[in-house]
């Protein structure tokens, strides 16, 4: 008898584990979907006709192929200028936030650091408390003259208090004292220990705040809106930005069938615009994706 209940608890317990895995299964497909639907139609509505989709024809697959929004923004010199200084501005600006941010997170996860508890406070406090942008336009442009010049896209807000964080507890978590106290016997130094043996176990998080450094770097036009004024340096999203504008703005001028259909494909450039400036960072997680998921999971375990 008692093994018959048993084996009925047992049967009722993978029933409601079935019950409860296809539960979460059908959310997480949903969210999939969600999540990557708006992406597909942006996609598909970049190589339709610019006519259907505004009348809300085109849902799961493209209709009236059309490559004229590609074609239109090719033609446009400022669009590969921009992408050239997109690529130096995030190529250097992550390799500065990686030299800045990550030795100081080995610093800050170093229990023998004398002030350790005033310096973690001294870099956390901007996350809530900033000098506001006026102040640092005017420190930027008359104490630094750094206004239209490339240091000001890369150098000035390389420090990031939350890469900061996230890398200590990393190397809190990851790097036990006993390996500092095994490669002092060996005669290692501070910096020998830190160049060859922390950061060769560090991949991890080196990837992961590379990864948002280097999508940070390549979505940011706000910086440049503010700090540059020569269109020759102007980044990618920038340029995206002017573009779509000066497309909406030379449709509000005109009037009638014709503004119409400038507004159409003023609509088709948006969709073409968004996957150009998009797909060479989306292109780059899958190479990361397996140290941005450990990274991320042991620099949650505490802080």
């Amino acid at each position: 008898m008692a093994q018959q209940a048993l084996h009925s608890n047992h049967v009722k317990n993978l029933k409601s584990d079935k019950v409860f895995d296809f539960v979460i299964y059908t959310l997480a497909a949903l969210m999939v979907i969600v999540s990557l639907y708006p992406m597909y139609f942006i996609v598909i509505a970049s190589i339709s006709d610019p006519n259907l989709v505004a009348r809300g024809d085109i849902l799961f697959w493209p209709k009236g192929l059309t490559l004229d929004g590609y074609k239109h923004l090719s033609t446009m010199s400022s669009l590969w200028v921009g992408y050239g200084n997109t690529i130096a501005y995030t190529f250097v600006g992550t390799l500065i936030m990686l030299a800045v941010n990550i030795p100081v997170a080995y610093v800050l996860s170093r229990r023998d650091l004398v002030g350790r508890g005033l310096f973690t406070l001294f870099f956390i406090f901007p996350m809530f408390f900033g000098g506001g942008l006026i102040p640092t336009f005017i420190i930027l442009n008359n104490t630094f003259n750094m206004l239209d010049t490339f240091t000001v896209m890369v150098l000035p807000f390389s420090v990031i208090s939350y890469y900061i964080v996230v890398a200590r507890t990393f190397f809190d978590t990851s790097m036990p004292k006993e390996l500092w106290d095994a490669a002092q016997i060996d005669g290692c130094g501070n910096l020998r220990y830190f160049f060859t043996i922390v950061l060769p176990l560090s991949k991890a998080i080196i990837a992961v705040i590379a990864l948002w450094a280097a999508v940070g770097h390549w979505n940011s036009y706000f910086n440049a809106m503010i700090y540059m004024r020569s269109p020759e340096k102007f980044p990618l999203q920038l340029v995206m930005r002017n573009i779509l504008i000066n497309n909406e703005m030379a449709a509000t001028a005109m009037t009638g069938s014709a503004a119409a259909e400038l507004n159409r494909k003023a609509n088709l450039i948006k969709y073409c615009a968004i996957v150009v400036s998009s797909l060479p960072i989306m292109t780059m997680y899958p190479f990361v994706q397996k140290y941005f998921n450990q990274g991320v999971m042991i620099g949650a375990l505490k802080g």
